[in-house]
């Protein structure tokens, strides 16, 4: 006669019952690690606003430059130099110093300004060489004349041009400025997540692919580190 053989089934279901628990521990573990709102995650998600229509309604008639400046030619000869959009809206609550002063010439890629908070600081180049005939107060003055109005209130100074043609043959005008700047509003979120990422200990932030625009002065919060990459990237 054959033995018969007793299972625990309770010893058995018990070790099924473990292995669920340790599964659902696993599985909330990875949701906390997801969904955890830290720092960087929080200010990428931050990063909303209406600087695509701004840049879509720039004025026309000025010359843009890479390094995110422009340039009008009035009719006394004198040329006025800003800003633009994209740079007067990611740029915080910051300080302008002028580095040169009126009867003083300026090369083209030369440091015009500079902006400064606290001990993070960012190089303005001049777009075009000259003589600087004067200095806008009202900008330097009240910082917010650049990002409320960058192309009329809140230019940075007059210079008299010394090679016009040759400074801004380069530059871009009209359409063409606006599509560049366009361009740079997604290579900027491309920028955030990876300098954010590299001088931070969290996983990889993939929030900044799901769309959205830059809201204004997004740089005000971010580390001295992160200006420097911003210099480099898109001011140099």
């Amino acid at each position: 006669m054959d033995a018969i053989i007793y299972n625990n089934l309770f010893e058995t279901k018990g070790q099924e019952y473990l292995i669920i628990i340790a599964f659902f521990i696993v599985l909330i573990f990875f949701w906390f690690v997801i969904n955890k709102k830290t720092d960087v995650v929080i200010k990428i998600n931050e990063a909303i606003g209406n600087l695509t229509a701004r840049i879509q309604n720039i004025p026309q008639g000025l010359f843009y430059s890479r390094t995110h400046t422009w340039a009008f030619l009035e009719e006394s000869g004198n040329a006025r130099i800003g800003l633009n959009d994209f740079l007067a809206t990611v740029i915080g609550n910051v300080k302008i110093n002028m580095l040169k002063a009126p009867g003083e010439s300026i090369n083209k890629g030369e440091v015009l300004a500079e902006m400064y908070q606290g001990d993070k600081r960012l190089e303005i180049a001049s777009p075009i060489t000259g003589a600087i005939i004067k200095t806008n107060p009202t900008a330097i003055g009240n910082p917010n004349a650049l990002f409320n109005d960058p192309y009329s209130k809140g230019w940075l100074c007059a210079v008299k041009p010394t090679q016009w043609k040759a400074d801004t043959n380069s530059f871009l005008l009209a359409n063409d400025a606006s599509k560049w700047m366009l361009g740079e509003i997604d290579r900027f979120k491309d920028f955030l997540a990876v300098s954010l990422a590299r001088y931070s200990s969290e996983p990889a932030l993939p929030t900044l692919q799901e769309g959205g625009e830059i809201r204004p002065h997004v740089l005000d919060d971010m580390d001295k580190e992160i200006w420097g990459d911003f210099q480099r990237s898109f001011l140099s």
